[in-house]
C-alpha cells in the first residue's frame, strides 16, 4: 500500500496533481484508503450560506448564489463526495427544481455532486463501470473546472474544482481512454503474500469490529501528526524550485516513453514539487523525478485496451541517466533515498514497484514458410501449422479421431482493423451503451408518456401542456401552476445499448490446416476491440475435437477476452452443434441475470460440422432452436480458396441473420454487406442453389 498511500498524500498537499486511479484485485482495501484521506485534508474556508463553496478571498463572479463581497469566510471540513456508478445525469450536474417552477412559477436550481465536490475529493467506487453520460459531464467538469447547465429553459454555470479519485477492478473491464488520462497518477494495488502482514491486517480489523472508537483513538496521535505535515508541505510547495535540470530530465523521460500530448509532463512536474514540498525540501532531485515517472506514466503509456499498464524501469533509469548530467541536478536514479522522504523515501526501494510494472512479453515467434496474408492476417506471421490430410472436403482434422487428438497448438493473432458495426434490429431498453437502438435515460427526446411507476425523467412541456387546460377549473389564482398527479409526463428518450457479445469461434482442425486461425483470431479481436468502444459485455465459446467449452464466461473484461483468444488451441474435429448449443446454455443463463441487455451471437465458424453423430442436421437443428429463442446473430464466414462450399450462408439462413466473410467483416471495404443485423443475406438464394446442385 507504499504506492497508494504515498499518491493520496501527494494530491492532499497539491491538488493541482490531478487525483489518482486505483487499480488492483478485489479485497484490498482500495476504498478504505481512499475514504481515509479526507480525515485528513485540511479545513477549507467558503462564503457563508454559498451552496457551491465560494472561496471568500476569490468568490466565483458566475456563482448562481453570489454576487458575492470579498471577506471573512467561514471553515468547514473538506468534503468527500462519492459518486454512485448507477446515479443520474440530473444527480450530477444538476437540475432544475421542479417543485418550485409548477408551485411558485421560479427558475431555480438545486446543485448537483458536482458542486458539493467543489474545492474537495469526488470520489468514484468502480469508475470503470460509470457509464458514458456521467463520463462525458465528468470529462467536462475536469477539464475546465467549471460546470455549464443548460436544459429546462435554465442556463448556470458555477465552479468545480475537485481531486478526481477513483477505484477499480481491471477483472470487470478498462476505463475509456479520455477518462484515464485525466487520472493524474496511477497506482497498482495488491494484496501483501507476507504471512506477517496478512495476521497485522486482520488483527487490526477485528480490533476495530470490536471497538471502532477505541481503535480510531489509538491512532488519533499519528493521524494529527500526518494532517500537521501535509498543511506544512503545502505551506513549502509555493518555495520548491523546479529547475531547468529536473525540467530535462521530465521532458526527456515523456519524450521517450512517447506518451501522447503535453499532460504527462505538466503532471510529472507537479508530481515532482509535490514530493520536494513532502519531504521538506525547496529543489526537485532526481529520484522525484523518477518516483513522479513511476506515478504518472503507466497509464498513459496504453496504445490500446488490450495493453497491461506499465513501465520499464530499466529505460526510465537510462534515460535519467542520459539527461541528468548537463545541469546538475541534485542526486540521481541511482542514489540513496531520502531518509526524510514517506516510507523510506519518494523514490523508495521497498514500496513495491512504485506504481509501474515492466510491459509483459509477447508471445515467442514461430519459424515457418511465410505465404500470402488472408484478410485479418499480418505478413510473415503463421497459422497453426502444415495442412494436414483430409483435404478441403474432409475438413482437415488431424488424427481424424472424435477425441481432438493432433492438437495443433495456438495460432498468433493477425493484425487487428477496424470493424464493420454489426447492431441488434428492434429498439432495446438495455444498459447505456454505443451498439444498438434502445430508450434510455439519455439521449434525444422523441416523445412523452405518462410514467410507469416512480416519475424519473419529467417532460416538461408535455405536463404543462396537460396541465393548462385544467387551470380555470381548478381555481388557479396565483402565478403557480396546478398540477396533479395525472398530468405528470416523462421523457421518452432513445439513445444507444450495450449489448452482450458472445463469440462462438470454431477452432478445430479444418480451420487450423488452412492456416486461417491467425486470421480468423485478428478478426475477432477487432470484434473485441469494437465491443470494447461500445461498452459490451462479452464471453466466449469454442468448439473443437468431441465437444464445446465456455472459454470466458459473459464479462465486461475485452481484454480478459483477448488473452483467453490468444491461447486458444486448435485442432480436431468440428462439433458445431455442441458450440451452438453451448451458445444457448449461455444465453438462457444471461438471460435470466440481466433480461434488459440484448444478445449478438457472433459465430465465426467455415461451417462444416463433423463432430458426433449426424452433425449436419444437428447443427441446423441447434440453429434453428436458437433462431426461435430470438437471439440476434452473425455468421462471420471463415471459408478461403477457389471452391467455396457456401456452408457458412446455409448455417446463416438458419439462424436467422447474415453472413460476412472475413475480408467483409472491415470497415473500410467497399464491397462489405453488412451494416447492421437488418440488412437481408444477399447470397441466400445462390446458397440454396448450390446446395440442391451438390444434392442431386
Amino acid at each position: 500500500m507504499d504506492d497508494l498511500r504515498l499518491a493520496l498524500l501527494l494530491n492532499a498537499v497539491s491538488p493541482a496533481v490531478g487525483g489518482v486511479l486505483v487499480r488492483g484485485e478485489k479485497g484490498t482495501a482500495k476504498s478504505t484508503a481512499v475514504r481515509a484521506l479526507a480525515a485528513l485534508m485540511p479545513p477549507v474556508e467558503t462564503v457563508p450560506g454559498c451552496r457551491f463553496s465560494c472561496d471568500p478571498r476569490r468568490p466565483g463572479p458566475a456563482c448562481p448564489d453570489g454576487p458575492h463581497e470579498a471577506g471573512p469566510g467561514t471553515s468547514r471540513p473538506a468534503r468527500m463526495v462519492e459518486l454512485p456508478v448507477g446515479a443520474s445525469e440530473d444527480r450530477l450536474v444538476g437540475s432544475l427544481d421542479i417543485e418550485r417552477a409548477l408551485s411558485e412559477g421560479v427558475k431555480a436550481f438545486e446543485p448537483g455532486l458536482l458542486a458539493q465536490a467543489h474545492r474537495g475529493v469526488l470520489y468514484v467506487d468502480e469508475v470503470n463501470l460509470l457509464q458514458d453520460f456521467l463520463i462525458d459531464s465528468l470529462l467536462d467538469a475536469a477539464a475546465m473546472g467549471v460546470v455549464h447547465i443548460e436544459r429546462e429553459g435554465v442556463s448556470v454555470r458555477h465552479s468545480s474544482r475537485f481531486l478526481l479519485v477513483g477505484t477499480m477492478n481491471p477483472e470487470e473491464g478498462e476505463l475509456r481512454p479520455q477518462l484515464l488520462d485525466r487520472f493524474g497518477l496511477t497506482v497498482e494495488v495488491a494484496a501483501s503474500r507476507e504471512t506477517g502482514e496478512r495476521m497485522e491486517v486482520v488483527r487490526r480489523r477485528l480490533e476495530y469490529d470490536e471497538d471502532p472508537a477505541a481503535f480510531a483513538a489509538r491512532w488519533a496521535g499519528e493521524e494529527s501528526g500526518l494532517r500537521e505535515r501535509i498543511a506544512a508541505a503545502r505551506a513549502l510547495l509555493p518555495k520548491v524550485r523546479l529547475g531547468d535540470a529536473a525540467l530535462r530530465q521530465i521532458a526527456a523521460t515523456c519524450a521517450a516513453f512517447e506518451v501522447d500530448g503535453m499532460r504527462a509532463d505538466i503532471v510529472m512536474a507537479r508530481t515532482a514539487t509535490a514530493l520536494a514540498a513532502w519531504a521538506g525540501r525547496t529543489d526537485v532531485a532526481a529520484e522525484d523525478v523518477r518516483q513522479a515517472a513511476l506515478l504518472a506514466l503507466p497509464h498513459r503509456r496504453r496504445r490500446n485496451p488490450f495493453d497491461a499498464p506499465g513501465l520499464d524501469e530499466d529505460k526510465l533509469d537510462e534515460t535519467l541517466r542520459q539527461n541528468g548530467g548537463a545541469g546538475g541536478a541534485d542526486g540521481g536514479p541511482d542514489d540513496e533515498p531520502d531518509p526524510d522522504g514517506p516510507d523510506g523515501g519518494p523514490g523508495g526501494g521497498d514500496g513495491g514497484n512504485g506504481g509501474g510494472q515492466p510491459p509483459q512479453d509477447g508471445p515467442p515467434e514461430r519459424s515457418g514458410t511465410p505465404e500470402p496474408p488472408l484478410p485479418g492476417q499480418s505478413r510473415g506471421e503463421e497459422g497453426a501449422g502444415p495442412e494436414q490430410g483430409g483435404g478441403e472436403q474432409g475438413g482437415g482434422e488431424q488424427g481424424g479421431g472424435e477425441q481432438g487428438g493432433g492438437e495443433q497448438g495456438t495460432a498468433r493473432a493477425g493484425e487487428p482493423f477496424r470493424a464493420r458495426a454489426l447492431h441488434v434490429p428492434g429498439v432495446g431498453e438495455g444498459a447505456a451503451g454505443r451498439r444498438s437502438r434502445a430508450r434510455t435515460a439519455q439521449g434525444r427526446t422523441t416523445g412523452a408518456r405518462r410514467p410507469r411507476g416512480a416519475l424519473s425523467r419529467l417532460h416538461l412541456a408535455a405536463t404543462v401542456r396537460a396541465a393548462a387546460p385544467h387551470q380555470r377549473a381548478r381555481g388557479r389564482s396565483g402565478p403557480g401552476l396546478l398540477v396533479r398527479r395525472e398530468d405528470l409526463r416523462e421523457a421518452v428518450r432513445e439513445g444507444r445499448e450495450s449489448n452482450l457479445v458472445l463469440f462462438v469461434v470454431d477452432a478445430s482442425g479444418s480451420m487450423a490446416a488452412r492456416r486461417r486461425m491467425g486470421a480468423v483470431k485478428g478478426a475477432v479481436l477487432s470484434l473485441l476491440l469494437d465491443a470494447y468502444q461500445r461498452r459490451d459485455k462479452v464471453g466466449l465459446i469454442s468448439f473443437r475435437g468431441s465437444g464445446a467449452e465456455v472459454a470466458l464466461p459473459p464479462t465486461s473484461s475485452v481484454d480478459a477476452a483477448a488473452a483467453r483468444l490468444e491461447s486458444l488451441p486448435t485442432g480436431g474435429r468440428t462439433p458445431l452443434a455442441a458450440g451452438l448449443l453451448k451458445a444457448r446454455d449461455v444465453l438462457r443463463t444471461e438471460r435470466l441475470r440481466d433480461p434488459s441487455r440484448r444478445p449478438l451471437l457472433v459465430a465465426v465458424t467455415d461451417g462444416r460440422a463433423t463432430g458426433g453423430p449426424q452433425p449436419v442436421p444437428r447443427a441446423r437443428q441447434a440453429a434453428r432452436l436458437l433462431a426461435a429463442d430470438g437471439a440476434a446473430s452473425v455468421v462471420v464466414d471463415c471459408e478461403s480458396g477457389p471452391v467455396r462450399l457456401g456452408l457458412a450462408g446455409a448455417l446463416a439462413a438458419e439462424l436467422g441473420g447474415p453472413a460476412v466473410t472475413l475480408e467483409e467483416l472491415r470497415a473500410d471495404t467497399v464491397t462489405g454487406l453488412v451494416r447492421s443485423l437488418q440488412t437481408p443475406y444477399r447470397a441466400h438464394r445462390s446458397t440454396d442453389r448450390n446446395t440442391d446442385r451438390r444434392a442431386a
